[in-house]
């Protein structure tokens, strides 16, 4: 696991801005955008929703075979942004890094924790392609809800996670006309941490 002072700095600093968003009653705190990008550089952008996060980085659960999946897969490289309007004058965090799939154990073990009509949705969404009709989604699931009456429901070989290794992170903090804080985090090639402010 990637340890330094100042990444350890990074990560206090945005589970205490996480406590205090949950404090302030943000709807859903663990709610992100996710930026992707095809490689000849069109991006797409999502919300989705925080996972789990430490040293290692932030993540997130999808279908490979999805349109972020399949972007992520070919150009693994992906922008997170929390936006925390509540605290304060509002609070951004934004993450940058590399993206690396999770092992399978760690899926496997998030997914038993879903419930368990999410887990056989898991199995009734063919995510991001044509969809003919709601009906057509219904009778997929009521057909995954037969296959696996009366036992497990196990994680789909091409439903995993993704883990966000952070070569930057950023704090804005909302202020007034315009005057707003920002605190930077990058990681060099060598590996090394620094921290400066950035002019809003």
């Amino acid at each position: 696991m990637d340890t330094h002072p100042l990444l350890d700095e990074a990560l206090a600093t945005f589970d205490r801005l996480f406590a205090k968003a949950a404090d302030a009653g943000e709807p859903d705190p663990t709610a992100m955008s996710v930026a992707t990008a095809t490689l000849d550089a069109l991006p797409s952008l999502r919300m989705v929703l925080l996972k789990a996060h430490d040293a290692r980085g932030f993540v997130f659960y999808t279908h490979l075979d999805g349109r972020k999946g399949r972007e992520l897969q070919a150009n693994p490289q992906a922008a997170l942004l929390f936006h925390w309007p509540r605290i304060g004058n509002g609070v951004q965090v934004r993450v940058e890094g590399q993206v690396v799939q999770v092992p399978d154990e760690e899926a496997d073990a998030y997914f038993t924790t879903r419930p368990r009509v999410s887990q056989l949705g898991a199995w009734a969404s063919k995510q991001s392609e044509t969809l003919e009709s709601a009906d057509a989604f219904e009778t997929r699931l009521t057909q995954v809800e037969r296959e696996f009456d009366g036992r497990d429901v196990p994680r789909p070989a091409r439903w995993t996670g993704f883990r966000v290794r952070p070569r930057r992170i950023e704090f804005w903090y909302g202020a007034q006309f315009r005057l707003h804080e920002r605190h930077v985090y990058e990681r060099d090639a060598t590996g090394d941490w620094s921290t400066r402010m950035l002019y809003p």
